[in-house]
């Protein structure tokens, strides 16, 4: 190449800045755009992300959202329902920190070493005259055709790093063999003459663009760990509020059964006091009998003690037979407690059947919230209800009538079983769903396997994926096992829990009201999405033409 026609100096040892790498700025550079705000245009201060991902600085999203009424992104607009707890993204800080550092560096001033005097600002460096040049002295470089040729670059201070120290020659290849730049002599007469080589500026496009996908990743990876953490501190929030719930229920529940307690107490010493009353009562009688009767004992006495001594004999034949009779006495001549005693055992018994019967209570109580936190909001499927089933527009009701509706005859109908799925589907853990079947005769309820068969005649059984229970003839329950199992309940359910352990191979059957097991499934295997099962049956003749109604959970107390 052509060297400069002009005399030059040649490069001073040290200059007023160093980078290792081309100069990054706040205008330029590979990181440029991704660490800029994009309400003040600048480089981060303080950067903070949104719960959508993006970052800006603090100030300027606090001051973007202290002058509205609703909280959004600048940049995507998603809204969010309440004001987000801006925390500064600290790895983000760090990066935007190092590239300040560098940019700043980068400003410094690199002078020309043409100038005599007074030294002006290096505007390009030359790879192969190895000068930095001011914009006077660069004229030459821009018109000079061979000049024109040279390798200019931006002014700095380790202008060694950019020349083969073996030819003295600018570094314009990269070896990808040796992972290393190199001259164009390297590659004629040199061991990267047969290696893979490309121009600097390929790789290091090819470089920038690895860089950018790290960036990315290390960005993701930062968004996810912060994700994390909300999801820590919401799963924690939600546990103790779920804790605290539980135990103000139990505070409750307890509380009541002490009111309980004490209430059958005061009743049973009421009860006692009245008994000790009556007695006392009935002893006052009979004293006062007895005192009546020794009274009158005591006038015979005296009439037997002067006709002993009588000479009157045809006075004493005439009376003998009145004084010779028994006298008038009361049948019982002392109190009994037995009574009382019998009445306060009698009590006692009633306490203990209290104590057991509130005992029970809290344990169906407790065995039955147990199974409602498991509630799911469940809606009908009319892409699978027979053709006579009439569904509610808010999905939660059905109920039978004899027209048949033309409906599509798709693969998921029922078509001859007056039944319904529900469109939610689980394939693991606990769900647990409450029907209202007041007023029916007969009703089918429970869960199905998704492979069911849905068209003509069906066998409900656990081998076929049905596990139902069933009223028939408004007095019959049974369990549809193979064969079915009649069930004898004390009270009608009015409404009916359905609750499922898919893990567990558990399918239970609940009298919400009574808060009484009706039925269990247990040992079952479950290997494919269950639904929940309905069907109200015909009408028969309007007895049974209340609607089954899927019913909002409501906690037990």
């Amino acid at each position: 190449m052509a060297e400069s026609s002009s005399a030059s100096p040649k490069p001073t040892e040290a200059r007023r800045t160093s980078l290792d790498a081309p100069p990054m700025t706040l205008s330029s550079g590979p990181l440029s755009e991704e660490l800029q705000c994009s309400i003040c245009l600048d480089v981060f201060t303080d950067p903070v992300s949104t719960p959508c991902g993006h970052n800006f600085c603090k100030s300027c999203l606090n001051q973007c959202w202290d002058n509205s009424h609703t909280y959004k992104c600048p940049l995507c607009k998603e809204t969010f329902s309440k004001r987000p707890d801006l925390k500064i993204n600290t790895a983000l800080r760090e990066v935007v920190l190092l590239f300040k550092e560098k940019s700043s560096q980068s400003k410094s001033e690199v002078l020309c070493d043409i100038c005599d005097d007074i030294k002006m600002k290096a505007l390009k460096m030359c790879l192969v005259c190895q000068i930095s040049y001011c914009e006077t002295h660069l004229e030459p470089h821009q018109r000079v055709p061979n000049l024109k040729k040279h390798k200019l670059i931006d002014p700095v201070e380790n202008l060694e790093d950019y020349i083969c120290q073996k030819h003295k020659k600018p570094l314009e290849l990269f070896c990808r063999d040796d992972q290393t730049c190199v001259c164009l002599l390297c590659t004629d007469v040199t061991d990267h003459k047969t290696h893979n080589t490309v121009s600097v500026e390929e790789e290091s496009r090819e470089r920038r663009s690895q860089l950018m996908k790290i960036q990315t990743d290390v960005q993701q990876m930062i968004q996810d760990r912060m994700k994390r953490i909300q999801d820590l501190k919401r799963s924690a929030k939600l546990k103790k509020e779920k804790s605290e719930k539980e135990k103000a229920e139990s505070i409750e529940l307890f509380t009541d059964l002490i009111r309980s307690i004490e209430r059958c107490q005061s009743e049973l010493l009421e009860m006692m006091e009245e008994k000790q009353k009556a007695a006392e009562k009935q002893a006052e009688e009979l004293i006062k009998e007895l005192e009546q009767e020794i009274t009158e004992l005591k006038r015979r006495d005296t009439e037997l003690e002067q006709l002993s001594h009588t000479e009157d004999h045809l006075h004493l034949l005439q009376i003998y037979p009145s004084l010779s009779r028994p006298a008038h006495t009361s049948s019982c001549t002392e109190i009994s407690l037995s009574d009382t005693h019998e009445s306060v055992e009698t009590l006692r018994k009633a306490l203990i059947q209290l104590q057991e019967t509130l005992n029970e209570k809290l344990n169906k109580t407790v065995e039955l919230k147990r199974i409602q936190q498991y509630a799911v909001d469940v809606t009908l499927d009319p892409d699978t209800s027979y053709s006579k089933l009439i569904l509610s527009d808010d999905g939660k009701q059905v109920t039978y009538e004899d027209i048949k509706h033309e409906l599509p005859d798709n693969q998921e109908r029922f078509d001859t079983c007056c039944s319904v799925l529900a469109k939610e589907g689980f394939s693991s853990g606990r769900f647990y769903f409450e029907v209202q079947v007041k007023g029916k005769t007969e009703w089918d309820l429970g869960v199905v396997k998704e492979s069911i068969n849905r068209k003509g005649i069906i066998i409900a059984a656990p081998e076929a994926g049905y596990w139902t229970v069933v009223l028939r003839d408004g007095n019959q329950y049974k369990a549809r096992e193979s064969p079915s199992i009649p069930l004898f309940l004390r009270e009608r359910p009015q409404i009916v829990g359905v609750f499922v352990d898919y893990e567990e191979g558990l399918v239970s059957f609940h009298d919400v009201e009574s808060r009484s097991l009706i039925y269990s499934f247990t040992g079952q295997s479950f290997t494919e999405k269950l639904f929940p099962y309905f069907s109200p049956g015909t009408k028969k003749e309007g007895r049974n033409s209340a609607p089954l109604i899927i019913s909002h959970v409501r906690y037990n107390k």
